[in-house]
């Protein structure tokens, strides 16, 4: 098969197109700067220059595939410049999917995300939730407009998947995540909220999913392809226990409500590498559960993610070893 990819150059679009390639399939990604995408073309990847903010440059990318996987996006939390959120999330996905329809690609995977149903409440929800309240943060807020606008596409019959992944850990994971866990293997992270969990998946799974998703998704459906829920203090936990550090200490959730408060008069002159601490960073992790039930796709697609226990341990012990650190067991 003839695939094209958005995103590959990213964390989740570059193990996507690898996996493609490793299957025997023709992969087309467009990228800003080809240059700077030489891993993608040792893997055979051809190599267009383009971005999803312009429709017109990924027209030839697309042409002619069998599929198409809409993965790019903007993730950032907290930081001064929210602009792109709307021209990656919300513009970008109206030209992909516009240009999918155009070029009557046969079928498309779209990649939503479990926050654009925010914080759950402790609640485990499927795919036939629907949050209408107001987003906690600009990324939320973004996918959930670009989420909206793929259902629009499908209900004019554009033969689309969504796919919704919670949150994603691996080798090489270009989140804050892998930021936080460093900070932690260097002692800077002193504390983490009570109550905050996600639904944890390996990037492996996520694009497991994926493919699962182009191969046996229904068109017009929406899949979770997310991992267990799992508390963040538990996740810590593990990494206490693989590297032999003391664990961060446990606050009360509300506590960072407070702090999310009390930083907002500071958020113009907080310094990018400090946006964690933001007041939109502090809201993400005061005690939210961005949960989201994955029985339909385990049911429909054969999706069997690895559980956080396994995964996300081989994935502190990787992060150790490129830090030259030891593990404790």
């Amino acid at each position: 098969m003839k695939y094209f990819v958005t995103g590959a150059t990213g964390f989740v679009g570059g193990v996507l197109a690898k996996r493609l390639r490793e299957a025997g399939h023709e992969v087309h990604a467009s990228v800003r700067d080809v240059n700077k995408a030489e891993d993608l073309k040792g893997l055979g990847v051809k190599l267009f220059r383009g971005d999803v903010t312009d429709k017109t440059s990924m027209r030839e990318a697309m042409t002619g595939v069998d599929g198409v996987f809409h993965v790019a996006g903007w993730y950032k939390v907290g930081v001064k410049d929210k602009t792109p959120g709307e021209k990656v999330n919300i513009q970008g996905t109206r030209n992909a999917l516009e240009l999918m329809q155009e070029l009557k690609i046969p079928k498309g995977v779209y990649t939503s995300t479990l926050a654009v149903n925010s914080d759950t409440n402790g609640k485990l929800v499927d795919e036939n939730y629907h949050f209408t309240g107001k987003h906690i943060s600009e990324y939320d807020r973004t996918k959930a407009v670009a989420h909206d606008i793929a259902k629009e596409f499908i209900a004019k019959g554009l033969p689309l998947v969504i796919v919704q992944p919670g949150l994603i850990y691996g080798p090489n994971d270009t989140s804050s995540l892998r930021a936080a866990l460093r900070d932690f293997l260097h002692g800077r992270l002193p504390m983490l909220p009570s109550q905050t969990a996600f639904c944890w998946a390996h990037v492996d799974d996520i694009v497991q999913g994926h493919i699962l998703a182009m191969e046996k998704g229904k068109v017009g459906e929406n899949y979770h392809i997310c991992g267990e829920p799992y508390k963040i203090v538990d996740a810590y936990k593990l990494v206490s226990q693989i590297s032999g550090k003391r664990a961060p200490i446990t606050v009360p959730y509300q506590i960072m409500k407070v702090m999310s408060v009390m930083m907002t008069p500071f958020d113009s002159i907080l310094p990018e590498s400090l946006s964690s601490y933001s007041s939109e960073g502090l809201r993400v992790v005061a005690g939210v559960t961005y949960w989201g039930d994955n029985a339909k796709t385990k049911r429909e697609l054969g999706y069997n993610p690895r559980p956080v226990s396994e995964g996300w341990v081989e994935t502190v012990k990787y992060e150790m070893n490129l830090l030259g650190m030891k593990s404790a067991n």
